[in-house]
């Protein structure tokens, strides 16, 4: 199959960062053709004067929609893409200039209808981004709680950096109206249809992520609210690993409950893991400042993921309680 690539990006209020990406595809190195597709999600700070001024040097088509949540924009973009193949990035992501050359090496290679890609912290980056990104992706935190990255058909690719074919796409019906957790949610339908997924490593982007520890703990919060919904929807996906950040802010608190009658030896796993930490982030980033930053990106993460994902397991599990009456804020109504 010749592969003809359809970059989907949503945008919504972030004008600066489409200029950052746009200016991205400008630099990359490649001689395939590729078409971009931007969906304006009901910004009220619209785009479209920033993505003008690229028309002459892209090939992009821009929509601008109601606002119905991310993974509604991008099925709309793929409704109105013209490529066999899809690529999917978030709007705060920038490419490196081999990233397309990655991709078409690595699907002509070894085919598969679903693809994610890691991400990476750009240079530009500030000290709080680049200490986030190392939260979210490393081994020693959550990184690789969503499958075995070398693994055919367990990796679970996200959708900051995510490619799709046509032909799963229709069957799959794109993504749902849960957010954040459509990508999971897809990727497990996809599995279930028989596609396969898997991890191009060389195909990273660079992803800005959140710029403040509140927008932080707002979205692993709401990871961890997410899984127990995805566990209900898709059984056999359950895995012990999702408890590990709650347990791990538990277990913290009965050491800190311990200390105050004089058993402090439970502190020392605790000790030891934020050391580990600190000297993997700072071999990692080079930076003192980036593996103490490092420390506070991964008790936040914890935190908030560990407390969402007992909330959430509580509310469903013991309350019985309907998921999307219950977290309304997850569901995004579909136009």
């Amino acid at each position: 199959m010749q592969l003809q690539f359809s970059f989907i990006i949503p945008v919504y209020n972030r004008p600066d960062e489409i200029q950052e990406l746009l200016q991205s595809f400008e630099a990359l190195k490649t001689k395939m053709a590729f078409e971009i597709v931007i969906v304006e999600d009901g910004s009220t700070v619209s785009s479209k004067k920033v993505i003008d001024n690229f028309k002459d040097s892209l090939d992009i088509s821009y929509y601008f929609k109601e606002n119905s949540g991310p993974g509604d924009s991008r099925n709309y973009g793929m409704h109105c893409a013209k490529g066999n193949y899809f690529i999917i990035l978030d709007s705060d992501c920038i490419l490196p200039e081999n990233y397309l050359n990655e991709v078409e090496k690595s699907l002509n290679k070894s085919y598969v209808d679903c693809f994610g890609g890691p991400d990476a912290a750009h240079e530009s980056f500030t000290n709080l981004q680049k200490a986030i990104n190392f939260s979210m992706t490393s081994f020693i935190t959550t990184g690789g709680i969503r499958g075995n990255k070398k693994s055919v058909d367990t990796f679970q690719p996200r959708s900051f950096n995510m490619g799709i074919s046509k032909t799963a796409f229709i069957a799959s019906k794109g993504f749902g109206q849960i957010h954040p957790g459509e990508d999971p949610d897809l990727s497990i339908r996809l599995w279930n249809l028989g596609f396969k997924t898997k991890l191009i490593s060389e195909a990273f982007v660079y992803h800005k992520r959140r710029i403040s520890w509140s927008k932080f703990y707002k979205q692993v919060n709401k990871f961890g609210l997410v899984r127990p919904i995805l566990n209900t929807w898709h059984p056999s996906t359950k895995k012990v690993t999702y408890w590990f950040p709650t347990l791990f802010c538990l277990g913290f608190l009965v050491a800190i409950a311990l200390f105050f009658i004089n058993i402090k030896w439970v502190f020392l796993p605790y000790i030891l893991y934020f050391v580990i930490a600190f000297f993997t982030a700072l071999f990692a980033t080079k930076k003192l400042s980036i593996s103490f930053f490092a420390l506070v990106a991964i008790g936040i993460q914890f935190c908030g993921y560990g407390y969402g994902f007992l909330k959430s397991t509580f509310v469903i599990t013991i309350l019985g309680k309907d998921p999307e009456a219950y977290f309304p804020e997850l569901f995004f109504k579909q136009k």
